[in-house]
């Protein structure tokens, strides 16, 4: 018998021995297993060429797999890249927002429900641009904010949009050669349809003062400012800027996080009218506001005369499709006092494209609540004007 004390010592020596034995025999059973291959193919004829069949299948198999790793760096950056790349054309394409203003027009993506980023000359000089969406609604921005210098600029709207929001803080890496996807909207309302995808390969991070740019090789078409660039996941990584052929230049995600503290309205075009200066003044006014979808505003210009024969719903219904109102002339009427003529085009979004309309023609005015209101209007719609109608 051994004595009580000894047997955790006897426990832990048995336990070392068996353990030793095993690892011994796996051993001795691998180096079996390696001397068996080595000789099976010299064993028989029949043994050889099963032996050449193997190493050619093993081959091939690690050669596809080098061949599937290369696919995939070319095709998707990196192979952890793959999964998440399914359909993220579609989602872009449901996701980015045409910009449209009298004097220019982009693109944009929502950084959050109700916030929209984009170039800031997309929107430079323009107090109203409208937001176009996938679906072909549009609205106009309640706020506008800004940086000229970093050409950035952020459109507040009303509503919630959740489901098409682009992580700006998220930190994204990019490898070399990496295939990126610019959105957007190339020619802006003259071209009809869903975003457009260029896809190019990442060449570097460049640098100009205090501005981070992404260097790739996609050629970048007017219209398209102001769209994200992001990987193949859908991850955004830049803003589309600026481009030449063969080579475009995106400003960083994370400057434009940065870049966001800095912003205000100090740069952005404010409508400035005043209704009770002149018939001319009211009219320019009626049409700005009408411009900015500033409905009430626009609706509180309406004589009394006049809402005899209308309503605010009523009135409203006929400027749904407006995008924008561009006035061209407002201009006192001959020697009256009451009238004014103007010339101005509307631009009409309809069926997912852009219609434009001149007219020409007086309102007539009256001084109500101490200030000019519409009373009466002869305007006549001009169809295809000369380029002389703009001018004189």
């Amino acid at each position: 018998m051994i004595p009580v004390y000894l047997f955790p010592i006897k426990l832990v020596t048995y336990t070392a021995y068996y353990i030793v034995k095993f690892l011994i025999k796996v051993l001795l059973s691998i180096i079996g297993v390696f001397v068996d291959t080595i000789l099976f193919p010299f064993r028989s004829l029949k043994n050889f060429l099963k032996s050449v069949f193997i190493l050619i299948l093993v081959i091939y198999m690690v050669t596809s797999i080098f061949v599937i790793l290369d696919y995939l760096s070319n095709n998707y950056g990196h192979y952890s890249k793959f999964f998440c790349a399914i359909d993220t054309k579609n989602k872009l394409k449901n996701s980015v927002v045409r910009i449209v203003g009298g004097y220019s027009e982009g693109s944009g993506f929502f950084i959050d429900g109700n916030r929209i980023m984009t170039n800031f000359h997309v929107i430079d000089g323009e107090p109203a641009p409208k937001v176009i969406f996938a679906d072909g609604k549009f609205t106009t921005p309640t706020k506008i904010i800004g940086n000229k210098d970093a050409d950035l600029a952020i459109l507040y709207i009303v509503g919630g949009y959740g489901d098409i929001i682009f992580d700006i803080t998220k930190d994204t890496e990019l490898y070399d050669g990496e295939p990126l996807l610019a959105t957007g909207y190339p020619m802006g309302t003259g071209i009809e349809g869903a975003a457009t995808i260029l896809e190019g390969r990442f060449i570097d991070f460049r640098k100009q003062e205090n501005q981070g740019y992404l260097q790739t090789d996609i050629t970048l078409i007017s219209g398209m400012s102001g769209g994200p660039l992001t990987d193949k996941c859908g991850n955004l990584v830049g803003v589309n800027t600026m481009g030449v052929s063969g080579m475009s230049f995106f400003i960083e995600a994370s400057f434009a996080e940065m870049e966001i503290q800095t912003m205000t309205d100090q740069d952005i075009k404010k409508i400035d009218v005043d209704p009770t200066k002149s018939p001319e003044d009211a009219v320019r006014a009626f049409y700005t506001y009408l411009k900015a979808r500033r409905m009430k505003d626009g609706f509180g210009l309406l004589s009394s005369e006049y809402l005899k024969n209308t309503d605010f719903q009523e009135w409203t219904n006929r400027f749904t499709d407006i995008l924008d109102v561009r006035i061209y002339k407002a201009e006192k009427y001959q020697n009256t006092t009451d009238t004014a003529f103007v010339k101005f085009s509307t631009k009409n979004w309809v069926d997912g494209g852009a219609e434009l309309h001149y007219y020409e023609g007086t309102w007539v005015t009256v001084w109500e609540d101490g200030k000019y209101k519409m009373l009466e209007a002869d305007i006549i719609e001009v169809i295809k004007p000369e380029w002389t109608w703009f001018y004189k």
